[in-house]
């Protein structure tokens, strides 16, 4: 499907490329969401397989209802970079995006959008990764993201990051969920919630260029999260983010749940064995103030499925 067929299809949902663009998602302006400090800002589950600790997760965080109103187009952001098979761990769990996305429905989502620009031939890492049929099955579409007319250029108000073509479901989208695989990453040091969002952008070198770590804590600036679910099951811990073998992996049965990005970051970054102002993005990302990187100020449920 070329970009002009995806937008006419897209078209009738609303999705024109005209709609203002309001960064977080239209449920910042709608009073009628339950106040988030009725909730906790981060729920940290482990026992269980990543979709059953998700169930268990969004009841504890107030349902999916806080996050998605009836009739709104989600986009969902898993790592679907490579052409790598679930346990290989660079992926995120196919059976948690599926769940995401019944969630989202349920909560009587329009449409679910999953999308990632993948680094690999994005056809076999969809396929390898098993997301591709997940997104079927639970009801969602698969956003092409494999040719640069997809995206638009967008003026970024960062201190390194200053434009970036950014993919058109995100920008014409009311919600954003981000559902990374916790994993190492050369570069950045960790690859989570906010590196993860490098998968919305065309131009990837650009953030290398001008200061990998920067860039991602500019694009927060853009667009933030509304929920992010980071996916703690199997962890790459070294030669990430594609890892090299078994020996890379460790499980760890886990997953976080925030609507902070930081705080999601940060919980992961530790559970990884760092501090999380030593993952320059993520301190900068705090200091930029979207989010709350101190893990002491959280409310923190933590639960065993």
């Amino acid at each position: 499907m070329d970009r002009r067929e995806f937008l006419k299809k897209t078209a009738v949902l609303g999705l024109g490329v005209g709609m203002t663009f309001i960064p977080g998602g239209l449920k910042k302006i709608c009073s009628s969401i339950a106040s988030a400090d009725e909730y906790p800002n981060l729920v940290a589950l482990k026992g269980a397989k990543p979709n059953l600790m998700f169930d268990r997760g969004m009841k504890a965080i107030g349902g999916m209802g806080r996050f998605v109103r009836s009739g709104q187009t989600v986009v969902i952001k898993p790592n679907i970079s490579w052409d790598v098979p679930p346990d290989g761990a660079a992926n995120t769990s196919p059976e948690l995006v599926a769940s995401v996305i019944k969630h989202c429905l349920d909560a009587g989502a329009g449409k679910v959008y999953v999308m990632d620009h993948s680094i690999e031939y994005w056809e076999n890492s969809k396929k390898s990764s098993l997301i591709g049929d997940a997104v079927i099955i639970a009801g969602g579409v698969y956003a092409p993201a494999d040719s640069g007319g997809y995206y638009s250029s967008v003026k970024v108000s960062g201190n390194s990051l200053k434009e970036a073509m950014i993919h058109e479901t995100l920008l014409e989208s009311d919600v954003l969920i981000s559902v990374p695989v916790l994993k190492h990453h050369g570069g950045a040091g960790v690859s989570i919630s906010a590196k993860g969002l490098m998968g919305c952008v065309w131009d990837r070198r650009e953030y290398h260029a001008n200061g990998l770590q920067r860039c991602i804590a500019d694009f927060l600036s853009v667009r933030r999260p509304d929920l992010n679910v980071i996916d703690a099951g199997r962890v790459i811990t070294r030669h990430g983010p594609r890892g090299g073998s078994a020996s890379d992996i460790v499980r760890m049965d886990s997953l976080l749940i925030s609507d902070d990005v930081v705080a999601s970051d940060a919980a992961g970054a530790t559970m990884l064995g760092h501090k999380p102002e030593d993952i320059e993005h993520i301190r900068l990302a705090a200091q930029a103030g979207h989010g709350e990187i101190d893990l002491s100020k959280l409310k923190i449920e933590r639960i065993t499925v």
